[in-house]
């Protein structure tokens, strides 16, 4: 059966409002993505790692609760899981301060054989922290050579900008290895020095052939080897922002899932399919704009379907 992973790090959130701390979530980029997709049953595996302590407990069973299987979580006893405070602004948006003491091994474990296909999700800087990159490039790899469809989310903060000089090149590297490319604005603003959709496309079009741009309020756009497009956001009073772009992911990749569109049909993709694609990814990154969860809510889940 097909398969659907998602690769990268794992925190607890601890969210504050106002200089105040008032809830906790599971959370990492590819975490949200899998959480999404796992309250839509879709057939999800975690490959990431996290402590043998309280908080990995926590963790795990919001995984398993969530119908995301952890048979490829890495459980570390020479380490704490990781923890991000993220302080909500004006505008929801988060900022973030992290505490991590990670163990001598890193993603110590197995990793799934690949089938074609298949979806990989990764992204952030777990794809181009140094302690796990090497595997995690060999399972790309193998996910590339397989055909299965890959989906690559640069998520590049400006706290790490003084160290792009080094960082650029990996970014770029891991551009190549994708089928799909999601970034939004500030992204490639501050990775490449672009300032739209089309400046960037012409920057790494050599590099892959499917781009999703998101501009916040301006909207997303589409931009591929037969197909450009424009889709409208909507207007809404965000309650939080956080997970909002690891659930667009997660529309990505359960529209292609949902739609059964194949490693061979992404080269001809028609007009209708992405815009299914891009409409299911709006939505559930709408959706999860409208509560403190790092992923949709339950009940849109429930009653969601394509």
């Amino acid at each position: 059966m097909r398969k659907i992973y998602t690769i990268g790090e794992t925190v607890l959130d601890i969210l504050f409002n106002n200089n105040l701390p008032f809830t906790a979530r599971a959370g990492g980029a590819c975490l949200n993505s899998a959480v999404t997709l796992g309250r839509l049953k879709m057939p999800v595996y975690f490959i990431g790692e996290f402590g043998l302590d309280e908080v990995g407990n926590f963790i795990d069973n919001f995984l398993r609760e969530n119908n995301v299987s952890t048979e490829y979580v890495y459980r570390y006893y020479d380490g704490k899981s990781a923890l991000a405070l993220a302080f909500l602004n004006e505008n929801k948006d988060a900022s973030y301060d992290f505490y991590k003491i990670y163990p001598h091994k890193r993603l110590n474990i197995s990793l799934p054989e690949i089938q074609t296909d298949d979806i990989v999700m990764f992204g952030s800087m777990y794809a181009i922290t140094p302690e796990v990159r090497p595997k995690l490039l060999e399972f790309i790899k193998q996910a590339n050579k397989k055909k299965a469809i890959v989906i690559y989310d640069p998520n590049f903060r400006k706290i790490h900008l003084h160290d792009l000089p080094r960082l650029k090149p990996l970014i770029l590297d891991n551009i190549k290895h994708a089928d799909i490319l999601r970034g939004s604005n500030e992204d490639f603003s501050f990775i490449l020095g672009v300032k739209d959709a089309d400046e960037t496309y012409e920057n790494l079009n050599t590099l892959v052939p499917n781009l999703l741009y998101t501009a916040s309020r301006k909207g997303v756009f589409l931009r591929t080897p037969g197909y450009a497009a424009e889709f409208p956001i909507k207007t809404i009073e965000p309650i939080s922002t956080i997970g909002a772009g690891d659930s667009f992911n997660a529309g990505i990749a359960y529209s292609i899932f949902k739609q059964n569109i194949l490693y061979k049909d992404l080269q001809r993709l028609d007009e209708s399919s992405w815009k299914k694609i891009v409409s299911t990814a709006i939505e559930f990154s709408t959706d999860v704009c409208l509560n403190y969860d790092n992923y949709i809510s339950k009940d849109f889940a429930e009653h969601y379907s394509l």
